[in-house]
């Protein structure tokens, strides 16, 4: 690495750091090219209102509408996008929020998306759907505020009390005397305003863009033209290209290698190993890959895991029969002696859940330049603030050195926000070695498949002691899961179990949690440990409905009302309504249901199946969210879309299994994926509430597959053990298993 120069010391501030003061922000209007730069810190060249800043610092002065609106002077109002667009249409809803607000005219709203820049934004990360919930907020204040101060200068400018100044789509006027002026005529005075410290927001009565169909995506153009840049796509001048040569097993090393083959390949510039393989460099990315295939490597799997898939299996087995090495910790705990003998009318659950693959459209990529202490990334960043902190921890310098330009990615589902950073860091320390010249690094579809993260296989074992009415009076719960993350209580593996309204009816729960770990590295992945917790008791209460000669439908609603669930309630009857539920259907098909929350979110849905040659085809999907106020119902219809088809098409077919510790799914001929010809129609119909939103992008995944798996069990009789649908078995129970 570089040393740095003297001027650089990273434990000193940096010289071309920006000072924010009270009157900066107030009275820092400038305008710069033309337009009314809005508090917005920028490092690299920015084309604004027709002038280009160039590169080297922020903004200069920040102007009073804060950091996330621009106003140029041709009326356009632009939003900073803080969050990562990842393909769900987060800019659209977050643009609207301050839209309204502002009034200003949704025609002319415009989206960019910040660099990370923990200063101005906050810790960035697009995690738990919360994008819209944790924005509200501060979207509406700063849209409120831009507002007041365009209504405090036209009422100075033509004297009247600014009760009766009115604004409207970009457009400033008093009806009384019929004088009006645009954002563009009035900017410069606006600016001059003070932004009110608690600005008057509007009641959900007077929305006239939130909940429309004209928040609509304003990305789609771009992406359909191939106009869209993504990581794939960047160009640096004296940009190399690079991929690494992974070890086919997880927590396999890097014993030896010969490199002499590979860099007799055409465009190969440099091999050399790196703490996670074999790194190849190269003018482009054939000879990077040609150079790959031409390495002859040896790995030590003295510590890699060399199991396959049926061990494991047998394995999370045995813990939860109590017969394992590893101790449990207890959760939903209700009730003065859970852990008492059960006795009387018992039924056993189990359940096997596989390891699953995020398997995004574009795969990881990241473009990286090392410079003495400064460290410039680009790449689709799910969560920027980890990415820049274990960039600056790879580098050995301060996070600050760190300058991350965050651009859309081709998907993540979760894959891009571990929290070992681990592609970005393998950029990284590629990058160290390239002597300041940027690097690209690939991974193939292969790379991703056999060397990445994955959702964690599971194991839920359950037992129910039933009372008289036919509902459930104790629940006993063993769950296995890896944990997703090394410190704390392993709550994402029975996220979605606790606190279920379905122990409302019972006097005792006693759950406890076994958290192995090994090897293979578990990931979140889209709606986390919902995905299958979701399934264990959507089908549970099916199959207990059953026992009892209930209405799936009618059954769950006497479990709602014993908790006082009005929301659930409401989600019920309006699901139940809009399916046609309890009507005849056509001889060979039958309907499922499923009611499930994720990160504050209902969702239930019904689904209509029948059988082909054994296999499941699902022709319609009926959905309904309570999500409290619906920004975008466009985008709410597309992201329910989009859950159930990557729900349903893991729970149709998606399992990475291992033999010997090797992955065995490679690509999509092995793990395949939902087809255009597979997809159901889906009707998404959204509860009308004044509460706060909540998020879209995963509560629609987790219904689907228990919906699925309560028709077959309607129209066949035979409960689903474990998924996929494709490969799934029957559990039996071992001898010795509690009860």
């Amino acid at each position: 690495m570089k040393s740095p120069p003297e001027s650089l010391d990273p434990t000193q501030p940096a010289k071309r750091g920006f000072r924010m003061t009270r009157r900066r922000m107030v009275l820092g209007g400038s305008l710069i090219g033309g337009a009314m730069v809005v508090g917005y810190t920028a490092t690299h060249p920015m084309e604004v209102g027709g002038a280009i800043l160039s590169g080297g610092g922020p903004d200069p002065e920040p102007s009073a509408f804060g950091s996330y609106i621009r106003i140029a002077s041709d009326g356009f109002v632009t939003i900073v996008n803080r969050q990562q667009e990842l393909g769900q249409g987060i800019h659209a809803g977050l643009a609207a929020i301050v839209a309204e607000e502002l009034d200003a005219d949704w025609d002319r709203v415009k989206v960019i998306d910040s660099r990370s820049n923990f200063r101005t934004y906050g810790p960035q990360g697009s995690v738990g759907s919360r994008s819209i919930s944790s924005n509200w907020d501060l979207m509406r204040n700063a849209g409120a505020a831009a507002r007041s101060m365009f209504v405090d200068a036209a009422a100075l400018l033509w004297r009247v009390p600014r009760r009766l100044i009115d604004v409207r789509d970009g457009v400033v006027s008093h009806p009384g005397s019929n004088r009006s002026a645009t954002f563009a005529e009035l900017l410069a005075d606006a600016s001059r305003q003070a932004p009110p410290q608690q600005p008057m927001l509007k009641q959900t009565k007077d929305y006239r863009l939130i909940g429309t169909d004209r928040v609509r995506r304003k990305d789609s153009v771009p992406k359909s033209t191939g106009a869209q840049v993504y990581t794939q796509d960047v160009q640096r001048p004296d940009l190399l290209v690079a991929m690494v040569a992974h070890s086919p097993r997880f927590g396999g090393k890097l014993a030896r290698f010969d490199p002499s083959d590979a860099r007799k390949v055409k465009g190969v510039i440099d091999v050399f190993a790196i703490e996670t393989g074999v790194a190849v460099v190269a003018q482009n990315s054939f000879a990077a890959r040609k150079g790959r295939d031409a390495l002859r490597v040896e790995w030590d799997d003295s510590e890699a895991e060399k199991r396959s898939t049926p061990d494991l299996f047998r394995y999370y087995h045995d813990l939860a029969a109590g017969r394992g090495d590893v101790s449990p910790s207890d959760f939903a705990m209700k009730g003065d002696k859970p852990e008492a003998p059960f006795s009387g009318d018992i039924f056993e659950f189990a359940f096997d859940f596989p390891y699953l693959a995020h398997a995004p459209m574009e795969t990881l990529d990241c473009v990286a330049a090392v410079n003495g202490w400064d460290v410039s990334i680009t790449s689709g960043a799910h969560l920027p603030i980890v990415d820049q902190v274990q960039a600056a921890l790879t580098a050995r310098t301060t996070p600050g050195r760190v300058d991350l330009e965050v651009i859309p990615a081709g998907g993540s589902f979760g894959r891009r926000g571990v929290m070992s950073a681990d592609y970005v860091v393998e950029c990284v320390r590629i990058a160290k070695r390239t002597n300041g010249r940027p690097v690209k690094m690939i991974w193939t579809r292969e790379d991703e498949m056999m060397a990445g993260y994955f959702r964690p296989m599971s194991h839920h074992r359950l037992w129910v002691q039933m009372g008289h009415d036919g509902f459930p009076r104790r629940w006993r719960v063993h769950s296995v899961c890896q944990p997703l993350v090394p410190v704390g209580p392993n709550s994402q593996a029975v996220e979605g179990i606790e606190g279920s309204p379905y122990f409302s009816t019972a006097s005792t729960v006693d759950g406890k949690i076994f958290s192995p770990s090994f090897a293979v590295p578990p990931s979140f992945w889209r709606s986390v440990g919902h995905s299958h917790t979701s399934f264990v008791m959507e089908h549970i209460i099916d199959q207990l409905a059953r026992r009892a000669g209930r209405d799936p439908a009618a059954y769950r609603r006497t479990f709602y009302e014993k908790a006082g669930d009005k929301r659930r309630l409401a989600v019920l009857e309006t699901l139940c309504r809009r399916s046609g539920w309890g009507e005849p259907m056509e001889a060979g098909w039958a309907r499922g249901l499923a009611i499930h929350e994720t990160y504050g979110t209902l969702v239930g849905q019904v689904a209509e199946l029948r059988l082909d040659r054994g296999k499941p085809v699902v022709r319609r999907v009926v959905a309904v969210t309570d999500c409290g106020i619906a920004v975008s119902p466009n985008q709410i219809a597309a992201q329910m879309e989009g859950g159930i088809g990557f729900g349903l098409s893991a729970a149709l077919s998606g399992s990475m299994t291992l033999k010997d510790g090797i992955v065995q799914e490679t690509n999509f001929d092995t793990y395949p994926i939902l087809r255009m010809n597979e997809m159901p129609a889906v009707e998404t119909h959204i509860i009308a509430s004044t509460n706060r939103p909540t998020g879209m992008g995963e509560p629609g995944v987790p219904p689907i597959a228990p919906a699925v798996a309560n028709a077959l069990l309607a129209l066949t009789g035979n409960p689903t053990r474990s998924l996929p649908l494709a490969q799934a078995s029957t559990i039996s129970n071992a001898p010795g298993d509690p009860a």
